[in-house]
């Protein structure tokens, strides 16, 4: 593999920061200007030839490192990583991976310190104030909006901890005790034990490759649903992202009844693959449209914020139910995640991350085919859905081998026509051979269920 000589590499790099230097080699990477095998010049020649510091550069590469996408060794020099090396030379056990909740890979997040530092450097630090949402951070999640942005000045908005907060704040806030509320299904990770711990009932909404089913919602309303939760992007979906007809035609069946409040989730926020909300609900329907945007996935969970935006009756109640309407997120983390919204670095680390998850689902979907098992995963899904005759015995089986999944019916409230493992492609390594082995120990779990943990 031929090197690349530093005079062009500089061509490609107008960043000067360790932090832009490192995502914009990361973005070579991910389009293969800079292949696997390939030796990058020293940090003294690249420096000299973009004018930064040794030291600078040495910082850009230590970053790459962490993220496991180059690697320096004593005499051949920093080299790019091999692809299937991605993952491949820490790995373990499938233990150490996680499959089950839909996290994102630590690697591939954002680094949080330049946000930081200028968020504790704003002017209302320590201000004895409470404010739901900074006005920065609302422009910043407007903006993020898009064709949206013209309708915001209707809107009101209030930062959260998590989307996952967002989502019980929405629930709970839209219903009382024993109503009926109607779920997308599969919904998504552990939202079911919302409605359960509310003591609220549910009625499932199956989805096809368009979206939620327009019949099925129709029977849900009929039913007495006074809520529907569904997530527009197909965040965890077995098949579909809403499109624009079926956002017709379920506005249309909505229109039936006009008190039932619509819940929308973006649990995967800038990461998502397409917009989730360019055919939202909230078009047709903004007065009765709460949104959840979750930023965990994309900038870490650390980060401890997510924003909610809908009409300002809704909002309010919402708010109301948190700790009587007086508990507000911290400014220094408001303030820094409308930091990392705007900053084209971060932007950049979210673009290769975006295409290093979806060339993951790829690989998984493309290995578990090649074992004869069936499969699925939405054109934007974080979850991959595998048929199983057994889904118990087979979570049970793998997960004595180290391999822990959920089963279907934690994600759905109508029985299934067969059983179903849930898998987070998120942290999966980009290595056909592990893949492979995965999907053989899957194929192994349907084929002798427990037997299989005694060979």
């Amino acid at each position: 593999m031929a090197d690349i000589e530093a005079e062009t590499l500089a061509r490609h790099l107008s960043e000067r920061s360790p932090s832009g230097l490192a995502e914009q080699v990361r973005e070579l990477i991910s389009a293969g200007t800079l292949s696997g095998g390939m030796r990058l010049p020293t940090v003294r020649d690249l420096a000299t030839e973009i004018g930064v510091s040794v030291g600078t550069i040495a910082q850009a590469w230590s970053l790459l490192r962490e993220s496991n996408l180059v690697e320096t060794r004593r005499r051949g020099g920093t080299r790019i990583v091999e692809p299937g090396d991605v993952g491949g030379p820490n790995f373990r056990s499938w233990s150490g991976v996680d499959l089950l909740h839909c996290s994102p890979d630590p690697r591939l997040l954002p680094s949080l310190e330049e946000a930081m530092v200028r968020s504790l450097k704003q002017p209302q630090l320590h201000s004895w104030s409470r404010e739901h949402i900074l006005p920065e951070l609302q422009r910043a999640v407007e903006k993020k909006l898009g064709q949206q942005a013209e309708s915001t000045q209707t809107r009101s908005f209030a930062a959260i901890s998590s989307a996952t907060e967002g989502l019980w704040l929405a629930t709970k806030s839209v219903t009382s005790g024993g109503d009926l509320i109607a779920v997308e299904e599969p919904a998504s990770p552990g939202y079911l034990s919302v409605p359960k711990s509310l003591g609220l009932r549910t009625i499932g909404v199956p989805v096809d490759e368009h979206g939620p089913v327009p019949e099925a919602l129709q029977r849900a309303l009929d039913a007495g649903a006074v809520a529907f939760v569904h997530s527009p992007g197909g965040a965890f979906s077995p098949r579909h992202l809403l499109s624009a007809e079926r956002t017709q035609e379920l506005a249309r069946v909505l229109e039936s009844s006009p008190e039932t409040v619509i819940i929308e989730e973006d649990p995967l926020g800038p990461l998502a693959e397409v917009d989730p909300f360019a055919h939202s609900l909230d078009v047709l329907l903004p007065e009765r449209t709460l949104r959840v945007i979750g930023f965990e996935r994309a900038y870490g969970m650390d980060l401890r914020t997510a924003v909610m935006s809908g009409p300002k009756q809704l909002i309010n109640r919402a708010i109301a139910e948190r700790s009587g309407g007086v508990s507000s997120n911290s400014r220094i983390l408001q303030n820094t995640l409308a930091f990392l919204l705007r900053d084209p670095s971060a932007g950049r680390r979210l673009n290769s991350a975006r295409t290093r998850y979806a060339n993951r689902r790829r690989m998984a979907l493309e290995a578990l085919a090649e074992v004869g098992l069936t499969a699925h995963a939405g054109p934007a899904s974080w979850a991959i859905w595998v048929q199983v005759p057994e889904e118990r015995t087979a979570a049970l089986t793998l997960s004595a081998q180290g391999v822990i999944t959920d089963v279907g019916s934690s994600s759905h409230m109508t029985e299934q026509p067969t059983g179903l493992l849930r898998i987070s492609c998120a942290q999966l390594p980009e290595d056909k051979e592990l893949l492979d082995g995965l999907a053989q120990l899957i194929l192994r779990a349907t084929e002798d269920g427990l037997n299989s943990t005694f060979v």
